[in-house]
């Protein structure tokens, strides 16, 4: 993929709208995650230094094109001013004269926050007037936001045809990191894909039997694929009417040279809570009020050999109930191995998603992997093999 980078870029004097996640987590007015406001922050640092005006163009929750005043950004401008740290100025506005008189007002350098891009219905429908009014604002345009990079929406993909458009610098590091993982890894290449459900990953699972050289799958899914080739679930979570469906992708597997790793034993209990009494069980040797809640040891085992003989890791999903206590250790395992690996300069490994990103921070692993993806949808719709509009729009 070739994009234009602000690296080199002629900035100075120049408007810059920059479009980053801000949907941030909020409780009685105040934020009470500030990561995604951070993420931002070195993109707003290199177009200050180059002299640039910097207007953010944000979303806050679904207000579906009306002005709702507790989804406004305003109550963020303190918290960016205090990580920027001088005073962010802020339009009521995104668009028109509100928008316009502040951006006149800015000196180089400086950052104004314009209000909620979805108080306006232009803005998901992706409306080419409502693009228009944004472009005028800017001289270019900066994705910063790879989190809303699946959607089409005017600020989005619709301003990027109107103005020279560049990705930010958090834009970056995530494009790289997925090409680094999928577009072009380093071989051999693994994957675990974990999570409840095979109905929601169908896409993705098929896209990465051909892409990928192994793949283990864990979790709830793995229970249909055990299902599917005819062993006892007990009262296990399990979608039995997609074992045809996981047949198909272990064919597809097998076609495509992908070896398929499916539980080799795994842990069971009568109820999923805290502290009730497990065991470990062979395939098939289930109990009808028995549950399956992650992978057994032996399971684990192989899996950190793969990862051992592997160069490049991505993982999306864990491999048991990790919330629970005690069904947290076959990812608790296997995100420590990864990690070991990764800093000893054995392995590339990339995670994503959101139950992805919750294990590794549990497991204390998320720094030492060589990039955690916090995209969500994104992420999962890259995975798939699907074209992302945020991202095709900065294609030069």
């Amino acid at each position: 993929m070739t994009f234009r980078t602000l690296n080199g870029a002629d900035l100075k004097g120049k408007t810059a709208l920059v479009r980053v996640d801000f949907n941030v987590p909020m409780e009685d007015g105040k934020v009470t995650d500030d990561t995604r406001l951070r993420a931002a922050l070195p993109t707003i640092e290199l177009l200050a230094k180059a002299g640039a005006k910097t207007a953010l163009l944000a979303h806050f929750d679904r207000p579906k094109g009306k002005r709702v005043p507790d989804m406004s950004l305003k109550p963020l401008v303190d918290d960016l001013s205090a990580l920027v740290g001088k005073p962010v100025a802020w339009a009521d506005d995104c668009i028109g004269d509100a928008a316009a008189s502040v951006i006149r007002d800015m000196k180089p350098g400086d950052v104004a926050m314009l209000e909620n891009v979805r108080f306006h219905a232009g803005e998901e429908k992706n409306d080419p007037a409502f693009a228009a009014e944004l472009a005028k604002l800017g001289d270019l345009f900066v994705n910063d936001a790879f989190s809303a990079a699946h959607r089409a929406h005017a600020s989005t993909e619709g301003v990027a045809k109107l103005l020279p458009a560049y990705p930010g610098l958090a834009m970056e590091r995530e494009l790289n990191a997925l090409e680094m993982a999928l577009g072009n890894p380093q071989r051999p290449v693994m994957g675990i894909v974990g999570g409840s459900k095979v109905s929601t990953k169908l896409d993705l699972l098929k896209n990465l039997v051909t892409k990928l050289d192994k793949l283990a799958i864990g979790g709830g899914m793995a229970n249909t694929f055990l299902y599917a080739q005819g062993h006892d679930v007990g009262a296990s979570y399990c979608e039995k009417d997609l074992a045809e469906t996981a047949r198909e992708i272990i064919r597809l597997a097998g076609h495509n040279n992908c070896k398929l790793f499916l539980p080799l034993d795994i842990v069971v209990a009568e109820q999923m809570a805290s502290g009730v009494p497990t065991r470990v069980r062979n395939l098939g040797n289930v109990d009808d009020h028995e549950r399956i809640l992650d992978a057994g040891p032996e399971t684990v085992a192989r899996l950190k050999r793969a990862m051992g003989n592997s160069k490049t890791l991505v993982w999306n999903g864990p491999l048991g109930v990790f919330e629970i206590p005690p069904f947290q250790r076959g990812t608790m395992e296997a995100a420590w191995h990864a990690a070991q690996l990764c800093r000893e300069g054995k392995l590339t490994a990339v995670a994503g998603g959101g139950d992805t990103v919750s294990a590794l921070n549990a497991a204390g692993v998320a720094i030492d992997f060589t990039f955690v993806s916090t995209a969500g949808g994104a992420f999962l719709e890259w995975m798939e093999g699907k074209e992302l509009p945020g991202v095709e729009a900065l294609k030069v």
